[in-house]
């Protein structure tokens, strides 16, 4: 027992001094960098084959094992690697708890993990026990349990953690990052974002309707609709803020000079998704008269320690464009973007009280990332953008650094989901944000994403 609360003690303030100082490696010199990562994969879903796909066309990455209950996506998997030239990685998936004995493989480097919410901590918990450098999607938790248990087991075990939040290398944010972090916008007060896309067709599905007009989830449905629609039956909460968020909590320099301080939440009625079962499979449907719990349109309101506001969106059941609904105001300026808008005004320079397109603005500042790599990450998926973000896992994992998004913001981001539904529930109660790093915040150096990322 004292062997064990000495290596606990031990590894805290090694995981301490990560947090202070995030270029310091655990147990390998910067100087002993790999030449080749060896991944495995646990969810070969979707968004894990996406991954394997980005993976298999580096030169400096070995799939050696990947896992995944559903035996048609480790055959489709199992094809991919085969065409790719690469050597058949060991399978696993017997079982729910079958990637354990993936995890104790010793000829694997990282892992990265893509597979229903539920699944996501207990997964990397165990992933960065085992030594792993870990890659998981979002969002990282479901409750605020689970966010204190990614935190705790990095500091106890010194493996790293990063969330695959890809939106934070798309070209346009990366271009606003560079201009928030050179002062365009003067000092920082107000932000918007979130996550408004039309989900009912992924979210009600099955195998015998066309895609986008099933009405079945569950045991009927197929792809996202068998886990994900179950959340908007018994959470009202926003259950997915990190696309939104992780941009801007970047921008605000979160965990790093500054934090999330509170939260509050309030939402609609919840109608969407009974709108579109009765439309799609009819009144008479079982689905039809299921009671939905969480509200069509759920907004957040979160204050800093710095004194900025940000207000986070989530609406999934309902009829929108896909929108992150990104705005970034400071004291000299603002600029509203996404797909479908890219607008900004700077005092003093953009002509009287009007806006100004930023095409100008976004080649000027144009991220040295997407200079580089821009041309080739194309093929990666979602515009690019995962080419970027396994990018700099690989580059931080073969290195065995601390990656640019790590466990303090996989729990402050994911945070939001716990402390809304408890703000929902209590008419819009306000929700103090627990401080992951421990106070470490106020002497972290923010990341610099205009040098060190790769």
């Amino acid at each position: 027992m004292n062997t064990r609360r000495s290596f606990i003690k031990k590894s805290t303030i090694a995981g301490a001094a990560i947090t202070m100082v995030p270029e310091i490696t655990f147990g390998m010199a910067n100087s002993n960098k790999k030449d080749k990562l060896r991944m495995g994969f646990i969810g070969v879903g979707l968004r894990g084959t996406n991954h394997l796909n980005n993976a298999l066309r580096r030169d400096d990455v070995e799939v050696v094992a990947i896992c995944d209950i559903d035996p048609r996506r480790i055959a489709i998997a199992l094809d991919k690697i085969e065409k790719a030239g690469a050597k058949k990685p060991a399978v696993f998936g017997n079982s729910d708890y079958d990637y354990r004995n993936l995890l104790e493989l010793k000829d694997l480097d990282a892992v990265i993990i893509a597979t229903p919410w539920l699944w996501h901590t207990k997964m990397a918990v165990d992933s960065m026990k085992a030594g792993k450098y870990t890659g998981l999607e979002v969002s990282a938790a479901n409750t605020l349990e689970e966010c204190w248990d990614l935190v705790n087991t990095h500091e106890e075990t010194g493996s790293h953690l990063m969330i695959l939040e890809n939106v934070n290398y798309r070209r346009d944010v990366l271009a606003v990052l560079n201009m928030v972090k050179q002062n365009v916008f003067g000092e920082l007060l107000h932000f918007t974002c979130g996550y408004q896309h039309d989900l009912r067709g992924v979210k009600l599905n099955d195998g015998k309707t066309a895609y986008g007009k099933g009405v079945e989830f569950g045991d009927k449905g197929i792809s996202e609709s068998v886990w994900r629609t179950q959340h908007s039956l018994l959470r009202n909460a926003d259950v997915y803020p990190t696309h939104g968020l992780g941009p801007i909590a970047t921008m605000a320099d979160i965990n790093r000079g500054n934090r999330f301080v509170s939260l509050t939440s309030h939402a609609t009625k919840a109608i969407g998704l009974n709108k579109y079962i009765v439309e799609n499979g009819g009144k008479d449907h079982p689905n039809a008269k299921l009671k939905w719990k969480q509200g069509d349109i759920i907004t957040s309101t979160i204050e800093t320690s710095n004194g900025e506001t940000i207000i986070v969106t989530h609406n999934v059941n309902n009829p929108h464009p896909y929108s992150l609904g990104f705005k970034v105001q400071g004291a000299q300026g603002l600029t509203d973007f996404d797909y479908h808008t890219k607008r900004i005004h700077i005092e003093g320079i953009t002509k009287g009280h009007g806006w100004e397109t930023m095409d100008t603005w976004l080649e000027k500042y144009d991220h040295p990332l997407w200079k580089k790599y821009g041309g080739g990450a194309k093929k990666a998926g979602h515009g690019g953008i995962d080419f970027f973000v396994m990018q700099a896992f690989v580059e931080s994992a073969k290195q065995n650094i601390a990656p640019p998004m790590d466990a303090y913001d996989a729990a402050a981001w994911s945070a939001v989901t716990p402390l809304s539904e408890v703000s929902i529930e209590n008419n819009g109660e306000p929700q103090n944000f627990p401080d992951f790093t421990r106070g470490m915040w106020v002497k972290r150096k923010p990341y610099n994403w205009i040098k060190d990322t790769y």
